[in-house]
């Protein structure tokens, strides 16, 4: 798990394409690695991956062709630079959100604007997760934990302080820019507790949940 509150902006120093996916070698610049294991896990862009081999500077992972389809991994390139962040502790000051760092899709940037010493970005909305959007709500882009603004037909928007574009990749985002993004890790279980249909074999228990329940309780 992660807090979507990056550490560090690593950069890609390899990319190695066999027949199972890719192995990457990211560059961790300010990232402290003293206390990185191997398999360990650091979010990179937002992507949980397993750290296979390291040093005091670096660290190498697999990504798997699963992986390369779902995210923005196909389109990156040596020297592009990556948002970086280990796995939270028990102990670790929780400053974001819930990130599990399993992307669930690809957004695209649509319009910049400048206001004050902000920046507004509004960025595509994919139909399949649309539901999952809330105004005032979480959501993760490129492993960066941040809060949606408003909604507007089939996109959404993010107002991004200047400390946040200083400490992750925000400050290199283009229009057309593709970022991945998860959307909030609760919303996911929410709509499971109301499904009314077992998608596993056999059917499920009822349960005491419902959507009344959950608005009274301040969940929904």
């Amino acid at each position: 798990m992660f807090t979507g509150i990056i550490e560090a902006v690593g950069t890609i120093k390899a990319i190695n394409i066999n027949g199972q996916g890719a192995r990457l070698v990211i560059a961790t610049n300010d990232l402290d690695m003293s206390d990185v294991k191997l398999g360990d896990s650091i979010a990179t862009n937002g992507i949980c991956l397993t750290v296979v081999d390291f040093d005091q500077h670096s660290y190498s992972a697999d990504v798997s062709n699963e992986t390369l389809q779902r995210t923005g991994f196909a389109n990156y390139s040596v020297g592009m630079q990556v948002n970086l962040e280990k796995a939270m502790l028990a102990s670790t000051r929780f400053g974001g959100h819930m990130v599990s760092g399993h992307v669930d899709g690809i957004s695209e940037i649509l319009s910049i604007t400048h206001n004050g010493n902000s920046i507004e970005y509004w960025f595509s909305m994919p139909s399949d997760l649309a539901h999952y959007i809330a105004e005032k709500g979480s959501i993760t882009i490129d492993g960066t934990s941040l809060t949606v603004n408003a909604l507007e037909d089939n996109k959404f928007r993010l107002t991004i302080v200047p400390h946040t574009v200083k400490e992750t990749i925000f400050a290199h985002y283009q229009l057309g820019t593709k970022v991945n993004i998860e959307v909030d890790l609760i919303a996911r279980y929410l709509e499971r507790l109301l499904m009314k249909d077992n998608m596993a074999e056999g059917q499920a228990p009822k349960s005491n949940v419902t959507e009344s329940l959950l608005k009274k309780s301040g969940f929904a």
